[in-house]
């Protein structure tokens, strides 16, 4: 509007002020709070302000994170709460002692003398004064004479350490270490060098190790030359301590890394690959002395730890952590030998590489630990929790009453089984998630307890067994129990197994109608396939898990499906008409089989603990393609109506279960006569058989596995490609087949390869009815033994590892022909292809842009 008078407000707002206020009260949330008081180190403050962590009050005992450079007493360690981090485990001098470590190495030696070569010989005087004299004595009369190396017991920085030649010399009052002096090291530029490598345990419950891929090379400041009389006291020659050396006037300060007395090693590795030495051997040789060495100490660690916080379960998170110093020497043959361990190494920062070094060591450390700023809320509302349920009595198992029966007692039993497998499964899955996030924020670290390799993992849990046998013998009988507890070992799949049946068991004792999850056990699993009763859906019941309920059951199932289809108005095309007919007419049949189990679809069995599923629908029409068979092009209609008609011949057997009846039969099957078939099969003699087998071997070599689109080499191509890079696709494939196939899926993978070996039984045996063949029924046996246990059976093809297929034949009664076992061998491998086909051509779907591939819903590719 034009001619207003021009409007004044008033500063003078009567909320101004309150607002102002309420903004000053408002406090910040999320912060991770850290006590350093404890250190005297500025590489510490720097990476803890790095990290965004807010520095606390010196008289601060609540931070997220408590940080000391000297160890602390097991009392502070007994007060923190659960939300809190500090940087020392208790029990841990056990092996940073050099007497300790002395003395506890000699007893693993005694044990296990092939494993812990890797330090020198060691007395402590002077309760072994004795021993040593008369090892001296022995040299003396062999005429050979050695050096020896004298450290304090409890000392660092290279203080109060002194070479001898003549041990005789040597007074048995000190408390002190002797060690057999290495004098043939491997020497770089002509001097003595050592080796710091850092270590970070991040748990003792479980043990969990990581070694940094970096760290310092220390080296002498003189020339090395193998001790004598007259060198012996040239310290800057014989010990490469930094505390030590940086007195000497020649120690080179120099920035460059491949210049001064003090390197890195990674420059170290680079100068190996340049003198073209193996760099991975170095590094495996480096983490398996570290592993060894804290094996020794878990014992000792965990059973500290525990008296530390008796109430904290197992496998939750630690309050404590450590970084390890280890100074390991090489020798000219490059085998590392370990010197001694440091509980609070230096974090000085006197040159640039130490910087350099330090601060990657201890910002990877922190990031691993995954401090996060919800951890005291959640803290505290779990011991709310807690508290409630202890008030309350809830989530624990009613004591036995005494007196009570013996029905009561196995309920009682059952649901103390229960619960203890529901706690190791939310264990397993704790572990799972914290792996997951350590592998996102490793950094420069590499994880090498526990390792990939479970050929080494068996190794390393043979020799913890033993140093709780050897440190443990007689005391902590609950911890011994614990540590050889078989759930400690398991899965996340074996311990739903068991609380599988743990249901099962628990429905059979209330007189419930149970319904068996998963595939039944080897001795009772059916030995034939059940058959595609929809092509077109892939996630319908492709697959039947067999049951306990009868012929009852299989109606009721099959009022269900009737509603599904009404459900989701599924549209067929012509042939539909006569599929339905055949329906119809196969449940006349269902008289004839009241007596056997009838299957029950995956849907209706599910249990209430589930697994996912991820698997492509397309997976049961892979084709498996023989070089000699005749091949057509076909359309669209009669590719389906082939499949239809495979599927109507894996399910004609009446013999099976009621709900084979309700699959489509054709009239030629539904009218064959299985005594005519078994008397046409007893006239071929063994020679004919053994003709026949050879045949059939023939044919079955011939088969390829065919990937959906590409040509048979490509296909090939593919599953070399899988096989030569195993270590990277190892733990995929074991998840997508252990954990994300249930077993009906699992078992549709495997109907691809039984599908082409039955076509091949009929194209040869030419048998009206190959049900009744041997060797049909010892293929059966196979693939049964292959989906045993969820699976495992086939995953221990690829691993090598548990109990192999094989040995069902070596254990049972039936000879088995060498034509036969190599028939069996070969099927084995066609699933293991089929395996990594289905998981390709699964993962290449998951990868496309649209989360599938193009021809995910058509039957037809």
């Amino acid at each position: 509007n034009h001619g207003t008078a021009p409007v004044t407000l008033s500063s003078q707002l009567p909320y101004q002020s309150t607002i102002k206020r309420k903004v000053r009260k408002k406090k910040k949330n999320g912060v991770i709070t850290a006590n350093i008081a404890g250190t005297k180190y500025e590489i510490v403050r720097i990476v803890i302000q790095e990290m965004g962590f807010v520095k606390t009050r010196d008289e601060d005992e609540t931070a997220n994170l408590i940080w000391s450079d000297c160890a602390v007493q097991q009392e502070k360690i007994a007060e923190l709460r659960n939300y809190q981090r500090i940087n020392h485990f208790p029990g841990m001098g056990e092996i940073c002692r050099k007497d300790f470590l002395a003395r506890n190495m000699t007893k693993m030696i005694k044990s296990q003398p092939q494993e812990y070569s890797f330090i020198p010989r060691t007395w402590i005087f002077p309760a072994e004064y004795t021993q040593f004299q008369n090892y001296v004595k022995e040299l003396k009369k062999k005429r050979r004479q050695k050096t020896f190396i004298v450290k304090p017991a409890n000392g660092a920085m290279g203080h109060g350490i002194s070479l001898i030649r003549n041990g005789e010399k040597l007074q048995a009052q000190d408390h002190l270490i002797v060690q057999e002096y290495l004098d043939k090291p491997f020497l770089m530029e002509g001097y003595k060098f050592d080796l710091r490598v850092y270590i970070l345990v991040t748990s003792c419950d479980p043990l969990k190790v990581f070694l940094y891929h970096d760290g310092l090379v220390r080296m002498g400041t003189e020339k090395y030359h193998p001790p004598s009389d007259s060198n012996l006291s040239q310290l800057y020659m014989h010990l490469t301590n930094y505390s030590v050396n940086k007195h000497n006037e020649r120690f080179e300060r120099d920035e460059t890394e491949d210049k001064g007395s003090k390197r890195s090693i990674k420059w170290f590795t680079e100068f190996l690959e340049t003198n073209n030495l193996d760099v991975s051997k170095f590094w495996s040789d480096i983490s398996e002395l570290v592993v060894k060495t804290l094996i020794v100490a878990e014992p000792h660690v965990l059973h500290a730890y525990r008296m530390c916080r008796p109430g904290q379960a197992p496998g939750s998170d630690s309050v404590c952590f450590e970084v390890l110093g280890f100074d390991i020497l090489l020798d000219r043959k490059l085998k590392p030998w370990l010197l001694e361990i440091n509980r609070a190494p230096s974090f000085g920062t006197d040159q640039k590489i130490d910087y350099d070094v330090k601060k990657g060591v201890l910002l990877n450390a922190l990031k691993l630990l995954n401090i996060r700023t919800s951890d005291k809320r959640r803290n505290l509302a779990q011991q709310k929790a807690e508290a409630q349920k202890r008030l309350y009595g809830q989530g624990s198992v009613k004591k036995l009453l005494p007196g009570s029966s013996d029905w009561e007692k196995q309920r009682h039993t059952l649901e103390r089984r229960k619960q203890e497998l529901k706690e190791r499964l939310a264990q397993v899955r704790k572990q799972i998630s914290k792996e997951e996030h350590e592998n996102r924020h490793m950094g420069n670290y590499r994880r090498i307890y526990p390792p990939d390799d479970k050929t080494l993992l068996e190794k390393y849990d043979s020799l913890l067994a033993t140093a709780f046998q050897t440190f443990l013998a007689g005391r902590a009988a609950s911890l011994q129990r614990e540590m050889n507890n078989p759930l400690k070992r398991m899965k996340e799949e074996d311990i739903l197994d068991l609380l599988e049946q743990c249901e099962i068991d628990d429905e059979k004792l209330m007189g419930k109608c149970t319904r068996q999850r998963g595939p039944k056990p080897l001795c009772s699993m059916p030995e034939s396939a059940h058959p595609v009763r929809k092509p077109k859906n892939y996630s319908s019941d492709s697959s039947c898990e067999s049951g306990s309920s009868m012929s009852e059951s299989g109606e009721e199932s099959e009022k269900e499906d009737h509603n599904e289809k009404k459900e989701k108005k599924v549209s067929y095309d012509l042939e539909e008409n006569k599929y339905k007919s055949l329906e119809r007419s196969g449940k006349l049949n269902n008289h004839f089989s009241k007596e056997s189990p009838s299957n029950s679809s995956p849907t209706s069995s599910a249990g209430p603990m589930r697994r996912s599923v991820s698997c492509p629908r397309s997976i049961s029409v892979l084709t498996m393609q023989s070089p000699g068979a005749e091949q057509r092009p076909l359309s669209a209609k009669a590719s389906l109506q082939m499949q239809r008609a495979s599927s109507v011949n894996r399910s004609h057997s009446l013999s099976r279960s009621p709900s084979s009846a309700r699959f489509p039969q054709t009239a030629t099957v539904g009218t064959m006569n299985s005594s005519g078939s078994e008397s046409l099969l007893q006239q071929k003699t063994k020679e004919q058989e053994l003709a026949l087998t050879k045949e059939t071997l023939v044919l079955i070599n011939d088969l390829r596995l065919k990937f959906p689109g590409k040509t048979n080499e490509e296909s090939e191509l593919i599953i070399e490609d899988i096989m030569d890079n195993w270590k990277y696709h190892k733990t995929k494939v074991s998840s997508f087949w252990l954990v994300k196939l249930d077993s009906a899926k699992q078992r549709k993978v495997l109907d691809i390869v039984r599908t082409s070996v039955r076509a091949v039984l009929q194209h040869v045996w030419k048998a009206p009815d190959i049900e009744n063949l041997y060797l049909y029924r010892l293929f059966n046996r196979v693939f049964n033994r292959l989906l045993w246990s969820h699976g495992q059976g086939l995953w221990n093809c690829f691993c090598n590892s548990g109990s192999s297929w094989e040995t069902m034949f070596s254990k049972g009664s039936e000879a088995v022909t060498p034509e036969q076992l190599q028939c069996c061998q070969r099927i084995v491998q066609l699933c293991k292809h089929c395996l990594l086909v289905v998981y390709k051509h699964s993962s290449d779907s998951r990868g496309s842009p649209t989360g599938m591939s193009l021809h995910w819903d058509d039957t037809r590719y």
